[in-house]
């Protein structure tokens, strides 16, 4: 009984953003991954569980998401940081792509920084170094988009 309980609870937590936000800090809790730039690791329709930590914890290796300008969110592995001005900025890259994600850089004084702190949604929840993820769900996500974006 026990355990049916705290799967109902699990559940809930998980259906209802609002409280899995105020539990992790990040705004959006869960991402869905969309293509094919982070595989193998990622795969398109996984979901992944984020946390906001304070910019110090976000460390080469972890995979962050964050807001491009037009507002997309995406999720990519940090291979670089750097700090200018006290401010932390994360240089990130698809684990299948070529190289970092200029296009999206901060820049500073003409300097391509990187991802500044405040673009960043949240850290990619992982344990012993693997990510926590739920494989395929995230398709639904996807396909209401679709139809969604078919619609307008």
């Amino acid at each position: 009984m026990i355990e049916v309980a705290f799967s109902i609870l699990i559940i809930i937590v998980i259906l209802n953003p609002a409280i899995l936000s105020s539990l992790t800090g990040s705004q959006a809790p869960m991402a869905v991954v969309k293509g094919e730039s982070m595989l193998p690791v990622l795969r398109e329709g996984d979901i992944v569980f984020t946390y906001k930590p304070d910019p110090s914890e976000i460390r080469v290796g972890d995979v962050i998401v964050y807001k491009a300008y037009s507002n997309k969110l995406i999720i990519h592995r940090v291979v670089d940081v750097k700090i200018v001005n006290d401010k932390y900025y994360y240089v990130t890259k698809g684990d299948n792509n070529s190289g970092p994600d200029v296009i999206y850089f901060d820049v500073v004084n003409n300097r391509p920084l990187g991802i500044s702190y405040d673009r960043v949604v949240g850290k990619v929840l992982s344990i012993n170094d693997v990510i926590v993820k739920i494989p395929y769900l995230g398709y639904i996500s996807l396909w209401f988009q679709e139809i969604r974006s078919s619609l307008v």
